[in-house]
């Protein structure tokens, strides 16, 4: 499974990616904000910076709802590097967006997905991943993990090439479980990636390893 970073945050990209495990990232309009990046021209100057971190895909989402502007959009950001990665909202423009992006070769990533039948029409438009997002499925007592395994099973079914890229982590089990059922990505903010180094055992044991040491040098 690939591990990619949800964020805009050009110093969490970085040390992620210190880690040796860090395969792509993914963006949205909240992230930009959130890292203080404003106005088209920087935003697509920050595109330049993470794609220039990071050998692996780097997702860039269009604003746009209509075909036309998204189209536009995507020509323009899949310019940046080749590592970009078109990220269009799963609307009916965006579904054409996806098969046009995709007969043309550019890779894309169907967003905002909350149901099987929505990742079956990406999957069908041909896009390279889809993102369902699970933590919002739980905030609304819904199972996200469930749609996870629908997909999964869909795509086994029928030999779909999309990605199953499990988006909208909230905590580090939700990375666990995804490996798990079989989701060929994660996008995790950092705080959930380095959760996963964290167990008591290994606190203990280390320092138990160290006071042996200390001891023996004395």
């Amino acid at each position: 499974m690939k591990f990619f970073i949800d964020t805009a945050n050009l110093e969490e990209i970085k040390e992620a990616h210190s880690l040796g495990i860090l395969d792509g990232v993914t963006t949205n309009p909240s992230l930009m904000a959130k890292a203080g990046i404003k106005g088209r021209e920087n935003i697509l100057k920050h595109y330049k910076k993470i794609a220039d971190i990071v050998p692996g895909d780097v997702s860039a989402e269009v604003i746009s709802t209509d075909f036309d502007g998204m189209i536009k959009e995507a020509m323009e950001l899949a310019e940046i590097a080749p590592n970009i990665v078109i990220k269009i909202p799963m609307i009916k423009e965006g579904l054409k967006a996806i098969k046009y992006l995709s007969d043309q070769g550019i890779k894309t990533n169907c967003t905002l997905v909350f149901s099987s039948g929505q990742a079956l029409l990406a999957a069908k438009a041909g896009a390279t991943y889809v993102s369902p997002f699970i933590g919002r499925l739980d905030d609304i007592s819904s199972e996200g993990m469930q749609l996870i395994a629908d997909i999964r099973l869909i795509y086994d079914n029928y030999a779909y090439e999309t990605k199953i890229l499990a988006a909208s982590i909230r905590h580090p089990m939700h990375i666990i479980e995804s490996a798990r059922i079989g989701a060929d990505v994660v996008t995790t903010p950092l705080k959930p990636l380095l959760s996963l180094l964290n167990h008591p055992l290994t606190d203990k044991g280390l320092a138990k390893f160290l006071e042996d040491y200390r001891k023996s040098q004395e």
